[in-house]
């Protein structure tokens, strides 16, 4: 990979009279020079304080000699972009990332990949977990950058002087930044494991289906998981039209119904508008927009079962006793961090523990789940299954 020619000071200065890319024209043009690049840096600035999608306010991009910030509000066509996303000879250098996935697959219906995450890579080199882009720049390049502009209104035109330079700066110093950690996790012997998690990250999100996420909803109601099956039914549809809601009407899930009044309504099981008046946290506008809708839910759903049969059952919660167990098998997990050097959150999450607890009843016996094969298997399943086996 040819990187001799990123120069972070170069794009640092750029920062201060960043390009911009507001046209379908410009894009393309721009776009052909990136297809050259072994990576390039990307960013994003939006919104989300009132809708269920965030909305675009810019797109900041850094290569090899500029930053560049494209409009998205006068932008139409991506397809130029999408094909740098999806090139497989430029690598997309991204920090914390998730909600930057989120938009471009909702904007222009990809992400990008190969993908790079330096948050994830500061994990692996022990820096810390979730470690913010300024904490990461200080510890890297000794530079700090202000947090002023995080809040403002990224759909205002103009921008101002201030936002444009904030913006420009979280992406003129990334790539600097991956080259730096490449080479530590390489000495290290940790970047396959990187690459590994940044795989699994990737094929995660691409997997994502809404239309089953919808239908799915319901099976995080844990509090839910022992209540009748036409109560479940009930509860299935009721979060499936939640979720539906949402996303036609482009408002946060709070706003169409909140996942406390989705229980209480549940555990109460209204009939009619002025017993669903008095379920907790009801708002008066949803009783009067949606309250009929909730209450056919409610009355069809015993019908439905019998003419559907019983929908999947939420899974039971885990003893209490295992809060005990997981400390003891985080603890384990500790020693290897340190030993390792990478930040030992890293490697076991509550749900990978779950699931490695549940392998139990699926196989009459502990296994590694899917969730904690590969790296971490390899450093600690033979020691967690040997304590799993003296419970």
């Amino acid at each position: 990979m040819q990187t001799e020619k990123y120069d972070w000071q170069v794009l640092e200065a750029s920062a201060l009279k960043p390009a911009y890319i507001s046209s379908n024209q410009e894009l393309a043009t721009i776009c052909q020079h990136w297809l050259t690049l072994p990576m390039i840096a990307i960013d994003t600035e939006f919104q989300r304080v009132d809708t269920f999608y965030p909305i675009a306010g810019l797109i900041q991009i850094g290569d090899d000699r500029q930053c560049y910030l494209l409009d998205p509000l006068k932008i139409s066509d991506y397809g130029p972009l999408v094909e740098v996303f999806q090139a497989p000879t430029v690598l997309k250098i991204i920090h914390a990332g998730s909600e930057d996935l989120e938009l471009f697959k909702q904007l222009i219906g990809a992400v990008p990949k190969p993908l790079y995450d330096t948050q994830l890579a500061a994990a692996f080199l022990g820096w810390g977990f979730t470690m913010g882009l300024q904490r990461l720049l200080e510890h890297v390049l000794d530079i700090k950058i202000g947090k002023a502009e995080t809040t403002s209104n990224w759909l205002q035109r103009p921008l101002t002087t201030k936002q444009e330079l904030y913006a420009a700066l979280d992406v003129a110093y990334l790539i600097e930044v991956c080259q730096q950690q490449i080479a530590q996790m390489q000495d290290r012997q940790c970047y396959s494991w990187f690459l590994e998690d940044s795989v699994k990250s990737l094929e995660k999100i691409a997997a994502v289906d809404d239309l089953l996420e919808c239908e799915n909803y319901y099976l995080r109601f844990s509090q839910l998981w022992n209540v009748p099956d036409y109560k479940l039914v009930a509860l299935k549809r009721l979060s499936s039209w939640r979720e539906e809601q949402s996303r036609a009407r482009n408002m946060p899930r709070n706003w169409v119904l909140k996942n406390q009044t989705i229980i209480g309504i549940i555990n109460q099981w209204p009939s009619t508008t002025g017993q669903l008046s008095r379920v907790e946290d009801m708002r008066g506008k949803s009783l009067r927009e949606d309250g009929d809708i909730i209450l056919t839910i409610l009355a069809d759903a015993k019908q439905l079962l019998l003419d559907e049969g019983a929908v999947q059952s939420i899974k039971k919660p885990l003893d209490p006793v295992w809060n005990k167990r997981f400390r003891a098998i985080k603890k384990l997990a500790i020693t290897v961090a340190e030993e390792q050097t990478i930040a030992p959150e890293i490697f076991l999450r509550k749900k990978d523990l779950e699931a490695l607890v549940r392998t139990k009843e699926q196989y009459g016996e502990y296994r590694i789940p899917k969730e904690l094969a590969g790296w971490r298997e390899q450093l600690l399943g033979a020691e967690i299954l040997a304590l799993l086996a003296q419970y």
